[in-house]
């Protein structure tokens, strides 16, 4: 895991500087190394949170006859089966990225679409320069121009103030300087529908119990986020089974729900267990750094942010790998608005468009959040494999009604891995159930008068504010952040998405 930046195209080399304090902006990505190459139509940097060949990982890889190189964000979790498939192939490191490389070797632009990851790299043969992002775009990656180049980064931050223009880079793509742009994912949507129940719960299982197997590869300490609702529970339930001891994190106000249950299933699963308790003055105060970090203003996603900044700074005292508990929610119907939607197809294809939009929300939030504190957070959930069994479900069987809670197929699953009082709690919404939901919104409403809202609900071109509670994180953005096509890249939930 880290942060990456390149600088393609004629006269590259002349923005060394500015490629080093790119790097610099994100330092918090990997404070373990850096590296920096600069070729002659390309610059290449790196910060590294060392996870796997922690001694020997360092980037730029290059090829022994140095004539390809790669940077990479992410985790490349079937690298050790790519590597005995590339026999031939010399690798001068233990890390998951070299793969990629060798692999690129033996199958050309293929290869993105046979990592089975998260992932945004650069990878440069000596001619062409190819740039990649992961299916679902749980690594983030933006670009910009200037003049004759185009600048790659993982964070806004580093692009901010160095470029015309900034857009983020589509998941499920790659780009070479040859070819342009080029799609190599979309969610399968022409499935056969799995009907049996027995069936469904078993694979359901297998598949998840697969995808949390996968992500406790690391050379570094690793636990789980605990907030005591069902998808990050289960997470912690299925990775106790396999790990021992495991430590979890919980966080929350005082007297909060998710401080309660996250102890209950602490307890239940024997898990070395920290929590941290908050209070709204440290909310205030940490605010200005949530959103620097988010690269957002959108209110249910700052507010989501805030308890996320504060169970990943306690879980940084302890390890550098966290699983967490997203996508869910999208997979399952878990989301209250989903009551209103009767007819299986629309129910699928919300689904599928939701779970396709999460690259600039709530996986957004987990990288930036996780990466503020130098960890690196993985996303069972969204195991690409366990994605495509999902969307295979018949629709129907996902919708709640009187006789059914949300998600009741995922709790039905996992009977037995958790308390009842938790395996059937009611969804919170995470800030919600920290005890810190309607805070912010309450205070912006007391500190911003109907008159100051009136005269700023449209600050700039394009953007028009909902309420005082969005002008209130929009003002601190708006001092964090010189380039006002930022707001372009952000994603904003609807308001029915509860």
């Amino acid at each position: 895991m880290c942060g990456i930046v390149a600088i393609v195209g004629p006269g590259a080399s002349q923005y060394t500087k500015t490629a080093n304090t790119m790097l610099e902006r994100i330092a918090h990505r990997g404070p373990d190394d850096e590296g920096i190459s600069v070729l002659d139509d390309i610059t290449l940097g790196q910060k590294r949170l060392s996870i796997i060949d922690v001694a020997g990982g360092h980037q730029p890889i290059f090829t022994v006859d140095k004539q390809k190189c790669i940077v990479c964000n992410g985790e490349i979790y079937n690298y050790r089966k790519l590597k005995k498939e590339l026999p031939h192939h010399h690798f001068g490191t233990r890390s998951d990225t070299e793969s990629i490389l060798h692999l690129y070797e033996e199958v050309g632009e293929e290869c993105f679409s046979q990592l089975d990851g998260m992932f945004a790299c650069v990878l440069h043969d000596g001619e062409d320069t190819y740039v990649a992002r992961d299916p679902l775009g749980i690594k983030p990656l933006y670009e910009g121009h200037k003049d004759d180049c185009t600048f790659f980064a993982s964070e806004i931050k580093a692009l901010d103030g160095f470029v015309d223009d900034i857009k983020e880079f589509p998941p499920g793509y790659y780009f070479s300087t040859d070819k342009g742009y080029v799609s190599y994912y979309d969610i399968p949507t022409d499935l056969h529908l799995e009907r049996d129940m027995d069936t469904i719960t078993a694979r359901i299982r297998e598949k998840l119990t697969q995808a949390v197997s996968k992500r406790l590869m690391s050379d570094v300490p690793l636990g789980v986020f605990l907030s005591g609702g069902i998808d990050s529970s289960i997470i912690a339930a299925v990775a106790r089974r396999s790990k021992d001891p495991l430590q979890s994190f919980s966080v929350g106000m005082a007297g909060s729900p998710d401080l309660k249950y996250a102890r209950m299933v602490a307890d239940f699963l024997d898990t070395e267990h920290y929590e941290y308790i908050y209070d709204q003055e440290e909310i205030l105060k940490i605010l200005p750094e949530v959103i620097y970090h988010l690269e957002s203003y959108d209110p249910p996603l700052v507010r989501s942010a805030i308890p996320c900044f504060f169970v990943s700074r306690l879980a940084s005292q302890y390890v550098k790998v966290i699983l967490t508990g997203e996508g869910s929610d999208e997979l399952f119907a878990g989301y209250h608005y989903f009551h209103d939607i009767d007819e299986k197809k629309q129910l699928h294809d919300e689904s599928l468009r939701i779970v396709s939009g999460l690259h600039n929300l709530n996986l957004q939030r987990v990288d930036r959040l996780t990466m503020a504190h130098s960890i690196e957070g993985r996303v069972p959930f969204l195991d690409i494999d366990f994605v495509e069994y999902a969307a295979s479900i018949d629709p129907q069987l996902k919708l709640s009604g009187e006789d059914r809670i949300e998600k009741w197929l995922l709790r039905k699953a996992f009977d037995g891995y958790l308390p009842d009082e938790v395996l059937w709690r009611t969804k919170m919404e995470f800030a919600d159930g920290c005890g810190s939901g309607d805070l912010l919104g309450e205070y912006a409403e007391r500190h911003i008068s109907d008159e100051e809202f009136a005269a700023e609900r449209q600050p700039a071109d394009g953007i028009e504010l909902g309420s005082k509670e969005e002008l209130y994180y929009y003002r601190i953005f708006d001092r964090l952040f010189h380039n006002p096509q930022i707001s372009d890249t952000m994603g904003k939930w609807e308001g029915s998405v509860q």
